[in-house]
């Protein structure tokens, strides 16, 4: 999405990604086929950076975490060292699916009725808890890249950040998609002196087509280069993190009135000290003969993804037309989300998450679709024989999420989603280190949302809050087939599940799936769909007693790889959504 100067576009040029010398932006496709290595990503320079090692003889890793720090430059609303996200490796030479859990966790003292104001009893209003200390947990993504580097990398993890710094020095140029997501947060961001010096200069959003640079953040991932995560967990750099987050750096002069009190959050030295990534079992569910992995929790994404595709296939479509296709696409998501709602948290016991992955499970919740009259929303959670009712939900709808698919020559492969919630997190650079931070701990419900059931994504001591992150990877016989993810809140879940379908139930090709018009049921009264996806399939779907929401002009922006019977990759970014992703591969095919 973002682009590189005329300087940076000369080193590009060899790699098929760059325009003749004299051109400012390089230019990107959505598609690439061939051989010995592919990426996709969001923005074009960190799939030049990515594919880069992969040309120098690195593997997956190395190019995701270079991807992913380049990432941290050019999209810093989405991602960054200020966040943190899910990472989902296949390694080619144990045939095994590994995961690793960088998710943010809150502080330890850390309560259920942390986000209800002790002063009325009410939660707080959600603009209130984001932009604030309180919405900040401690970030997991240099442990990730770290985690990732030292177990199944070739190269550093200060390599990429070297990199990635030389990229924040020399800049990116703003285009229209990154001058629409500092519009919109321009209230936020101008509260604080350090996020308007970077992202408002004179108190406006940059013009596409100005240059932005980062020397405090080039200076960040240089000194953490130099001295190890140590500094960011320990050191320094923590410590400004600290700061900021328990006294909110707020300007004399804000851009405008924020219409709340700006709170500070209570994240400690000790919080910061004691955060690992964990390595959860990735979940597994079988679809057509082929297996697909997922992130486990604090994901739901994994859980949620499986048992809709195994409802799926539990249903009657041998012989189904694509719109009654979709009416159960869009059934099944909405069982998946009612129990995602139920029994989905951080601290889920696996067995419940196998019982969820089940075809028992799955069976007795298909027998509740109907093929010619859509259920009541929203849906009662299971076990529930074949006679629905109706409870409560409430999906997520953060939005500011990135995603990159990566493969190598020998045949490994990474999915990986990385975040900071909201586009700009919680709207605050931390001063002199150019990051920002994330607002993840909103993604806890505030209240509980079950009734007189217990809710599994309330608040806890060192809690890590529920999320929607759907990185996954498809094996046939034990090889890879495709791996895809996307941003989206929770329409996460829905973006990555309807590409899947596609992609198998409705057989399109990949790059059909990506580009195809999505529609999210969340187990919600209306389906959220993109207007194309009404206009083409509303009236039908409508006539199944389907109901519509309010269109969103686009849902998710995906990556992903499919891997060839001949032993080629073919690489597909989203072609219009968040301005086009970009794909590459090492030796194009042809």
């Amino acid at each position: 999405m973002r682009f590189i100067t005329a300087l940076a576009a000369l080193s590009l040029t060899t790699l098929g990604l760059a325009t003749p010398a004299s051109a400012a932006v390089p230019a990107k496709s959505s598609t690439a086929e061939g051989y010995g290595g592919a990426i996709a990503t969001v923005d074009a320079t960190a799939t030049a950076a990515g594919l880069e090692v992969l040309r120098r003889g690195g593997n997956a890793v190395d190019a995701a975490v270079a991807a992913a720090a380049t990432l941290g430059v050019t999209e810093p609303f989405a991602s960054g060292i200020g966040g943190g996200g899910f990472f989902v490796y296949y390694d080619a030479r144990t045939r095994k699916v590994f995961t690793i859990d960088g998710r943010e966790a809150g502080p330890a003292s850390m309560t259920p009725a942390y986000f209800v104001n002790p002063a009325t009893g009410q939660p707080y209003a959600f603009d209130e808890a984001r932009v604030s200390g309180l919405s900040v947990g401690v970030p997991g993504t240099l442990a990730t890249w770290k985690s990732a580097a030292e177990q199944w990398g070739t190269r550093s993890l200060s390599s990429a950040l070297t990199e990635a710094a030389k990229v924040a020095d020399r800049g990116y140029v703003v285009d229209g998609e990154f001058r629409r997501q500092v519009t919109e947060n321009a209230g936020a961001f101008g509260q604080f002196d350090a996020t308007k010096a970077l992202y408002l200069p004179g108190g406006l959003p940059p013009a596409v087509g100005t240059t932005i640079r980062n020397p405090d953040l080039a200076a960040t991932y240089r000194e953490i280069a130099r001295k190890g995560t140590g500094a960011f967990y320990r050191g320094s750099i923590g410590a400004d993190l600290l700061k900021t987050v328990k006294n909110p750096a707020i300007s004399d002069s804000p851009s405008s009135p924020w219409a709340y009190p700006i709170r500070p959050g209570v994240l400690t030295a000790s919080d910061l000290a004691r955060y690992q990534v964990r390595h959860p079992a990735p979940t597994r569910a079988d679809y057509q003969g082929l297996t697909v992995y997922g992130m486990s929790t604090p994901s739901s994404g994994g859980t949620t993804v499986g048992e809709a595709l195994n409802i799926l296939e539990a249903s009657p479509l041998d012989s189904a037309s694509t719109v009654e296709k979709l009416h159960y696409y869009l059934e099944a998501s909405a069982l998946a989300f009612a129990d995602r709602g139920r029994y989905i948290g951080a601290d889920t016991p696996q067995s419940t998450l196998r019982e969820l992955l089940s075809d028992r499970w799955a069976k007795q919740r298909a027998c509740q679709i109907s093929p010619d009259r859509a259920l009541t929303k929203p849906v009662a959670p299971g076990p529930s024989g074949c006679t629905p009712s109706v409870t409560a939900a409430t999906p997520d709808t953060g939005m500011s999420t990135t995603n990159l698919t990566v493969a190598d020559r020998w045949g490994n492969v990474v999915e990986y989603t990385l975040t900071l919630e909201q586009f700009g997190g919680n709207g605050m650079v931390v001063p002199g280190r150019g990051f920002m931070l994330n607002n993840e701990l909103t993604d806890f419900n505030f209240t509980g949302t079950q009734g007189t059931f217990a809710d599994p994504n309330l608040p806890g001591p060192g809690k890590r809050p529920r999320s929607s992150m759907s990185p996954t990877i498809v094996l046939r016989d034990g090889k890879p087939f495709l791996a895809v993810g996307a941003p989206g809140g929770s329409t996460i879940i829905t973006t990555v599940l309807q590409i899947i379908y596609g992609r198998l139930g409705l057989g399109l090709t990949l790059p059909q799936a990506l580009a195809a018009p999505r529609a999210a049921q969340r187990n919600t009264a209306g389906i959220q769909a993109e207007p194309a996806f009404h206009t083409t399939y509303g009236p039908a779907l409508t006539s199944l007693g389907h109901v519509f929401g309010p269109d969103a002009p686009e849902i998710g922006a995906a990556t992903a790889i499919e891997f060839t019977r001949h032993g080629g990759q073919l690489a597909v970014a989203e072609p219009v959504r968040r301005g086009g992703g970009a794909a590459a591969v090492v030796r194009p095919r042809g």
